[in-house]
């Protein structure tokens, strides 16, 4: 015999339980959480998280060097307030550290998986004119960089990550006056903006 609600409650628990089923699926299904580092420099700190399922050579690079220290006590050489700061590759007497082997290009694969464009606020890598010669150095974008977009006619730089915090201090690196330092005619920050640390933090 079915007391009253009685078959409601259990037509009521099997659908909870199908939709936590459900849930669950999702939830193992979900994609996991980007990596972060966080860069502690003179100017202050600030954080990027990377996109391994967009360039994973690129990511796997960048990570490795982080792991290695190798971004420890290196300098923002190259700082153009109205387009980019770069850095990754000198320390504070301008002494280029040594790198791997280059890693090779994923511009157009990146942006062909929906990893995003060189936008305010996005992790590129630098490079020489050859698209494959990206090392250790790497730029933030402080505006919309349509130009290094790759497209059918240009590999463009790619990009594989953002900062998520601190883009104040990104601003404030920005905006450090410029001259000629080093073997750099011009564009090196007068005060050095040093990189006291790259540390992974998940």
């Amino acid at each position: 015999m079915n007391f009253p609600g009685t078959a409601f409650t259990r037509r009521s628990a099997t659908l909870l339980l199908a939709v936590l089923t459900l849930s669950a699926g999702v939830a193992l299904a979900a994609e996991p959480a980007a990596p972060k580092v966080k860069f502690a420099t003179s100017e202050g700190d600030f954080v990027v998280e990377v996109y391994p399922d967009k360039a994973p050579k690129t990511v796997e690079n960048f990570l490795q060097y982080v792991k290695d220290k190798h971004y420890d006590g290196t300098i923002f050489h190259r700082v153009i307030n109205n387009f980019m700061v770069q850095g990754g590759g000198y320390d504070a007497a301008y002494a280029e550290k040594k790198t791997r082997a280059p890693v090779v290009h994923e511009g157009r694969e990146a942006l062909a998986k929906g990893g995003p464009k060189n936008a305010v606020g996005t992790l590129a890598m630098a490079r020489t004119n050859d698209p494959n010669s990206a090392t250790s150095q790497f730029f933030i974008n402080v505006k919309d960089n349509d130009f290094l977009n790759p497209n059918a006619l240009a590999p463009g730089y790619t990009v594989f990550g953002k900062v998520v915090s601190g883009m104040d201090v990104v601003g404030k690196i920005k905006s450090v006056p410029t001259g000629s330092g080093g073997p750099f005619p011009s564009d090196v920050p007068k005060t050095p903006v040093m990189i006291k640390s790259a540390t992974l933090v998940n």
